[in-house]
């Protein structure tokens, strides 16, 4: 398994108290690919830049995709740049092959109803192997999870992160969530003044 499959497991494994929004897993997905991929050797950083790597991608479908996706000609990608292009319904193509692989099943519902259960994650080896990287704070997992809301009754501190490169790439993926947060907020002011006006307020 890879950090994002783990990610996207313990995430869902939060649910549904607190359910974590797709936008801001999608962002944290695409940054824990870079993490991966970096520490992979597939692929580098040059500042806040990400270039190509010296080995191939890990062997896994979806992390191969994202290397491959990389842009590869001047001026390189920013660690921002990517984290936006490359989540965009990041989070939807993980649960879709999760799901293939029988990672993620529906959840029967009780009684006669049309519509399919909530994916959960299955009992499987992987989603054991999610949990003891969280239950051990793995660094890199726990500050994503935390970063996309997820503590799941944790406490204390966060772990630190001693890679600087790690460190640049979540770092991104906060200042990230912090902008879609922004734009969300803005979004609903708008719609809320725009009612305002509809029913004839102020």
């Amino acid at each position: 398994m890879t950090t994002p499959r783990d990610l996207l497991i313990v995430t869902m494994d939060m649910e549904p108290g607190r359910p974590v929004e797709q936008g801001d897993l999608s962002l944290a997905l695409a940054g824990a690919e870079a993490i991966d991929l970096l520490a992979a050797e597939a692929i580098g950083l040059d500042g806040d830049r990400l270039v190509p790597g010296r080995r191939p991608a890990p062997d896994d479908p979806l992390l191969g995709a994202a290397a491959a996706s990389l842009v590869r000609e001047a001026p390189d990608e920013s660690v921002a740049d990517w984290l936006w292009r490359r989540g965009r319904g990041l989070s939807a193509a993980y649960r879709a092959a999760l799901e293939a692989e029988g990672q993620l099943v529906r959840q029967p519902r009780r009684g006669i109803s049309l519509r399919a259960g909530r994916l959960v994650p299955a009992d499987t080896p992987a989603r054991r192997r999610a949990g003891e990287r969280w239950k051990s704070n793995e660094p890199v997992l726990v500050l994503l999870a935390e970063a996309v809301g997820g503590r799941d009754g944790r406490t204390g501190d966060s772990p630190d992160v001693a890679d600087d490169t790690v460190a640049t790439v979540l770092a991104a993926v906060n200042d990230a969530l912090v902008e879609l947060a922004s734009v969300r907020q803005r979004r609903a002011i708008d719609e809320a003044a725009f009612d305002n006006i509809w029913r004839g307020g102020v």
